[in-house]
């Protein structure tokens, strides 16, 4: 009976626990890939290899997540919505990355730790925690998991044409146009739906 008690006493310990391993992980593949940017002479100065950075959604995510998984760390409590906007984002990173964009890649040394990090380790993990000790979604939260990619379309459409720069191929209006961008972002709406759907869908069933 002791030994159950102190089991009882110890679980609530285990969400924010676990999320100090993800904003460890997902802190130091950021600081990782900072540091191979910086090698790659991807900027003069720090800013200037941060700013060019946050030109990506998996790195806007992935400080996202660690910031998220701070305050969890510190007994902050994640709304339904907010968690599953998170979860689904992060869980495209992986999804498009390993789908349509590994093949582009070919990361070594620092670069490679950090791709295995911000693309793999993070976005299992972060769906591991949701499915294990997230708060369970309505239906309604599928929406606004649509609100943080819409906003980064968004931004990058504004930093591209101004700096002539785009960070995704599938992005990219001066080799695909305009029409051709909108038709690759309708695309990515519906995956991100069809992917958020199974993930509500499973998480309501859990519990």
């Amino acid at each position: 009976m002791m030994q159950i008690e102190g089991m009882r006493q110890a679980s609530p310990l285990s969400p924010r626990l676990s999320a100090v391993v993800i904003f460890v992980v997902a802190a130091l593949s950021l600081r990782l890939q900072f540091d191979a940017n910086l090698a790659a002479g991807r900027g003069d100065t720090v800013a200037q290899v941060l700013w060019g950075m946050a030109r990506f959604f998996t790195i806007l995510t992935n400080f996202a997540v660690a910031v998220a998984m701070a305050l969890v760390a510190m007994r902050w409590r994640i709304p339904a919505g907010l968690a599953f906007a998170g979860v689904l984002a992060i869980v495209m990173v992986g999804l498009v990355y390993h789908g349509l964009l590994a093949r582009l890649a070919n990361p070594v040394g620092l670069a490679w730790w950090a791709d295995i990090g911000l693309h793999t380790a993070v976005p299992l993990m972060v769906l591991a925690w949701w499915l294990a000790y997230g708060p369970v979604p309505k239906w309604r939260a599928l929406a606004g998991g649509m609100v943080w990619p819409l906003v980064y379309v968004i931004y990058v459409a504004f930093r591209g044409v101004t700096e002539g720069r785009w960070p995704y191929p599938f992005l990219n209006v001066t080799r695909h146009g305009w029409d051709g961008v909108a038709i690759n972002c309708a695309g990515m709406v519906v995956a991100f739906a069809a992917v958020g759907a199974v993930l509500i869908a499973v998480k309501r069933r859990l519990g």
